[in-house]
């Protein structure tokens, strides 16, 4: 297996930069190499739509191997898993009408499989072991074979055990089959993640055994005294309730590297453009459990597409990307300068950058992390004004564990409820609140091309996210999936309604396979189409959706939320050929 022998911080100080910057970058697909290493010359040189740097693979024969690999991040050795010696893995490029022949080959001493993230087609192709097959045995090769109906930025990854946090993923791109509605002179494929050199099985046993362990951002008496925490007397309603407001994510900076296309903060990955260019720049978040904050600073960054789907477009300063979720951004730059692109955690613990330059070896300044976010009673889904008021100014804390919650089986696995849940997707993510630029917001999205299915639904379906922080327990209306609850029933073509209640304190990125859905809001026939939503602390989120026939994973993509028990089953029946 490869590995990269030297730091490339190192390289790029000594002589002989561009021949040892080419060799470190070799190992990386060359879709992922900085400007100025691999083929990005002769991507320069091109005129039109351009596609990403370098060669891909490209549709509709294509051949991968799973195996494991060493690279290195920010000069700091890795043990991963990757496809074809890479990590990420190779960028896959089809157009919509082929039908995609893609034969993977398992290196591993265990089990693999390759899910399709966001692409349309029968569901023995979806790639989940148990579900819809039954995975890929060491030494043997599956052949995926779909017909390509779509177009639109996606990806590809593990759905066996937790090989994605180590490696196990990589883009598509699926180019219309007719003229792109996007207009672009440039793309750059953006491809976030976290790392962490503790195997993913010892990072879940950590999580058991101590809630918060990596959680290094705590209130002190310091920060009180500063003004800089919470008052102590909603401190104190904390500790009654055993959670910790600055408990953003599970898992921070404190074991993570954030990166960008596989590389760290520090290697500088680099994207070029020509000033006044419009560059697009396909944004999509890999991380097993982070959700980024977005914003190049000095450019104005325009949405025009969510999970794929082309959106009218929205200019916006910055925009939050829950894990699994992808946004396509227009970006033109008239100055002959570079730009830091900032993807900062959402907990503030780190983030990844990377730099938009005309020229390669170019760089700007990098931002500080700002200030650490904390969760609030409305994280809870309290609206505190109210609840003052019912509790005669003093907050019920009962309220947050009502022995009468129908649909949620109550028990260890559930903390508590949210009591009065509120649709929050008009507003920013945790911590960009109160901003003084304009962030994305979920109501701000809206198709551009008319809805395929405008049918009023025929029936609604509530499903509560919950958990229990203290002892990582997490599950969809109070049940694991290790429990073997029936799954949620569908008639094939119904159009049902599904509100989503987050009954938690942390943002959950429900993604549905085999389905697009069109989140409730906005202008009807319109309504944007995404397979990934993030629902908000305390929050609420309505979709509608038509059943396709077939098993479909419908889950959290926080992998370890996943991985722990919020992991369910939308059955659609009839399956195609059968009688109804």
């Amino acid at each position: 297996m490869p590995r990269l022998p030297l730091d490339r911080r190192t390289l790029l100080r000594g002589a002989g930069v561009a021949g040892a910057a080419a060799a470190l970058d070799g190992l990386l697909p060359a879709w992922a190499q900085s400007a100025g290493m691999g083929g990005m010359m002769g991507h320069m040189a091109a005129s039109g739509a351009v596609p990403p740097a370098g060669p891909t693979l490209v549709g509709p024969d294509i051949a991968l191997s799973v195996g494991e690999i060493h690279f290195e991040i920010d000069g700091k050795p890795a043990h991963a898993v990757g496809m074809n010696g890479t990590v990420p893995a190779p960028l896959i490029r089809l157009r919509e009408g082929q039908s995609a022949r893609i034969k993977v080959t398992n290196g591993l001493d265990e089990d693999t499989s390759v899910h399709w993230h966001g692409l349309l087609l029968p569901f023995q192709m979806d790639g989940v072991p148990g579900l819809t097959f039954p995975g890929i045995k060491p030494g043997e090769t599956f052949t995926y074979e779909f017909p390509v109906i779509q177009s639109g930025t996606y990806w590809y990854h593990s759905h066996s055990g937790l090989q994605e946090p180590m490696g196990h993923y990589g883009p598509i791109i699926i180019d219309p089959a007719g003229p792109d509605p996007i207009a672009y002179d440039r793309e750059h494929v953006v491809m976030l993640s976290d790392f962490s050199p503790i195997h993913p099985h010892a990072l879940m046993q950590k999580l058991k055994q101590q809630p918060g362990v990596f959680n290094f951002q705590r209130e002190t008496v310091a920060g009180l005294l500063a003004g800089k925490d919470q008052p102590l007397k909603d401190r104190m309603e904390w500790a009654k309730m055993l959670m910790d407001p600055a408990d953003i994510s599970d898992l921070t900076g404190a074991t993570f590297a954030f990166l960008i296309n596989g590389h760290g903060p520090g290697d500088n990955w680099t994207g070029l453009f020509t000033p006044g260019e419009r560059v697009r720049l396909r944004f999509i978040n890999a991380a097993a459990q982070t959700i980024f904050n977005i914003r190049i600073p000095g450019l104005k960054l325009t949405v025009v597409a969510a999970d794929g789907q082309p959106v009218r477009p929205v200019e916006v300063d910055e925009f939050q990307i829950g894990n699994a979720e992808t946004f396509d951004v227009i970006v033109q730059a008239f100055e002959d300068k570079a730009f830091t692109l900032v993807a900062e955690a959402v907990d503030r613990s780190g983030m990844a950058c990377g730099t938009l330059a005309p020229r390669p070896g170019m760089s700007a300044e990098v931002p500080p992390l700002r200030a650490r976010p904390l969760a609030t009673m409305r994280d809870m889904g309290m609206d505190m004004p109210k609840m003052a008021g019912m509790s005669g100014g003093g907050m019920d804390m009962s309220m947050l564990n009502p022995k009468n919650a129908p649909q949620v089986k109550m028990g260890p696995g559930v903390q508590s409820i949210a009591p009065m849940p509120t649709y929050r997707t008009g507003e920013p993510g945790q911590g960009l609140e109160g901003l003084d630029h304009r962030i994305l917001v979920y109501t701000d999205l809206a198709a551009l091309a008319p809805n395929p299915d405008t049918r009023a639904p025929s029936r609604a379906l509530e499903i509560h996210l919950t958990g229990n922080m203290e002892r990582f327990m997490w599950g969809f209306d109070g049940v694991s999936y290790a429990d073997g609850p029936p799954p949620y029933p569908f008639r094939k073509g119904e159009r049902v309604r599904v509100t989503l209640v987050n009954d938690t304190m942390m943002a959950h990125p429900i993604h549905l396979h085999g389905h697009f859905f069109e989140l409730v809001q906005g202008t009807a026939g319109h309504m944007p189409r995404k397979h990934t939503v993030v629902v908000a602390p305390g929050g609420k989120v309505d979709f509608d959706f038509t059943a396709e026939p077939g098993d479909w994973a419908f889950h959290c993509h926080m992998l370890y939320h996943m991985h722990a028990g919020m992991f369910q089953v939308f059955a659609v029946r009839p399956f195609d050929g059968e009688a109804g």
